[in-house]
């Protein structure tokens, strides 16, 4: 079983290419012990890429504990880059994911280095929930804003949050941001599925982006961020409808690490 691994800022993928359909995706099992760190290759979750018509490709994507996941921001960076390799397109691709259509920015900084800009799908609704917000940017989010991230429990309080009574039945990925200045903000996230802080989320750090923006405490259409595993930035245009948000797009790196084969 051949595959691909990738990472972008630190949020790490196996990447398959799946175009005859011969993966069996119904095996959670398998792709949970693909992605765990001891049995396995280790991963924060798994991607197929599969034909489709019309457009370059399409990504299926799975969480590391082997369930069909919604869309991820640093992995469709990352499955850009990997197509763009593997089925020698132009620098400008178009995918389906969970959540709809996206289309890819690819430039190549060096031989296994990608810079890839992502378009997001629309926003209409950022829900406040008391002082902090609930939004979904292709994947659903809680956003609480802090004083200093570093102090936080992310693991602790973001599982509190994740099996809250709300949030309990399907999940919800918790962020925690903080306010560096008008421009430029810090995240840290639980991610539901890894049940556990990871380096970096690409719909979280949208999600965060965009929270802050709704609740005031910046007035830029582009904020850089700080995740973990390093910076992203976030471009958007606000809509005069308060928490409608287009021309969403999400721009980092994606990194090829190494290539094997499972035996």
């Amino acid at each position: 079983m051949r595959f691909v691994k990738y990472q972008a800022t630190g949020n790490d993928f196996i990447l398959i290419d799946n175009r005859t359909g011969w993966f069996e995706k119904s095996n959670q099992g398998l792709i949970a012990k693909m992605c765990h760190r001891r049995w396995g290759i280790g991963a924060d979750g798994l991607m197929l890429l599969e034909q489709a018509d019309g457009i370059d490709f399409k990504m299926v994507y799975f969480n590391a504990d082997g369930r069909i996941g919604s869309m991820c921001g640093n992995g469709g960076r990352c499955i850009s880059a990997f197509a763009f390799e593997l089925m020698d397109l132009p620098d400008f691709v178009r995918f389906s994911a969970y959540d709809g259509l996206h289309n890819a920015k690819i430039f190549r900084q060096s031989e296994n280095h990608f810079l890839v800009s992502l378009s997001m799908n629309p926003v209409r609704e950022v829900t406040p929930s008391g002082e902090d917000w609930i939004l979904n940017t292709g994947s659903p989010h809680y956003v609480k804003i802090v004083d200093n991230v570093e102090l936080i429990n992310v693991p602790q309080e973001g599982r509190r949050i994740r099996n809250s009574a709300a949030f309990s039945k399907e999940g919800i990925n918790v962020n925690f941001v903080q306010v560096i200045n008008n421009a430029h903000i810090a995240v840290r996230t639980f991610e539901r599925g890894v049940e556990d802080e990871t380096y970096s989320c690409g719909t979280g750090v949208t999600a965060a982006a965009l929270a802050i923006y709704t609740a005031g405490l910046s007035d830029c259409s582009s904020i850089e961020v700080q995740s973990q595993g390093g910076p992203l930035k976030v471009y958007f245009k606000p809509e005069e409808t308060h928490g409608h948000f287009n021309d969403i797009l999400l721009e980092g790196p994606a990194v090829k690490v190494f290539e094997g084969e499972m035996i």
